[in-house]
């Protein structure tokens, strides 16, 4: 249906140099976007040719003005935008220190909200509408041991995104937001590899849908809330995690 198609947008997308965020960057190019990826290194090979590409590290407080400046450098048409960078630097909360805390904070909301507001700027002084995609967590919802720091950040991520729609519906510009549950990443991986075979099985047997999430999960509703399809959505978190947190003890 062409109501899903992103053709002609352009999107930014935020941490795709792998996971999640490089499975919704192509996910929309796949649907029609041109698309500009973002990581901290060096051009990803898994990055396709005729895509942008920006480095970059948002702990940096001057990167996120720097990072959208030059991703309109690539594609000048930018009308959508996905914030999905961030990361985990938890320890347990009695041994959590300031600059740990900071490290997450600065990450996962400073560099969200300052990207979200260069990108927002943009699209006004050019008299453009668009659409925003801001990735938490369903930690942002339910808490989870040692993660301290890590939920706080996610759960200001969701209420972020019901903000910054307020406050951007008069520049037509949408906001939403997607909460992925456990999802197969490289962030998730150390910490799943870990984990003894009856541990694993508790954590499928608690999603009902039976399976740890994969990256390309998350793509459908990325593209929908990006597309004509939720002209009429913003301001919503759409949790995408085979039922997870639906119940309290999940499959028997």
């Amino acid at each position: 249906m062409k109501v899903f198609s992103l053709a002609p947008n352009a999107a930014l997308v935020t941490g795709s140099s792998q996971g999640i965020g490089h499975a919704i960057a192509l996910g929309l190019r796949e649907a029609g976007a041109g698309v500009v990826f973002h990581g901290l290194g060096a051009r990803p090979a898994s990055v396709p040719a005729e895509c942008g590409y920006v480095p970059g590290d948002l702990l940096a407080a001057e990167a996120p003005a720097a990072l959208v400046a030059a991703a309109f450098q690539e594609k000048p048409s930018l009308d959508l935008l996905v914030c999905n960078a961030g990361s985990f630097f938890d320890v347990p909360f009695l041994e959590m220190g300031a600059a740990q805390w900071e490290r997450t904070m600065n990450l996962n909301v400073r560099a969200t909200y300052f990207v979200a507001q260069a990108f927002a700027r943009e699209l006004v002084a050019r008299q453009r509408g668009g659409a925003i995609l801001i990735v938490s967590s369903t930690n942002g919802f339910q808490a989870e041991d040692d993660s301290t720091a890590y939920d706080t950040s996610k759960g200001a991520l969701v209420m972020m995104t019901r903000s910054l729609a307020h406050s951007l519906a008069r520049h037509r510009i949408r906001v939403n937001g997607l909460a992925p549950g456990l999802i197969h990443t490289p962030l998730t991986g150390t910490w799943l590899s870990g984990k003894d075979p009856a541990a694993r099985r508790h954590y499928e047997k608690k999603i009902l849908l039976g399976r740890i999430g994969e990256p390309a999960d998350c793509v459908g509703t990325a593209v929908y809330l990006l597309s004509p399809a939720s002209a009429y959505v913003t301001g919503q978190v759409v949790i995408v995690d085979g039922g997870l947190t639906v119940g309290q003890v999940g499959q028997i």
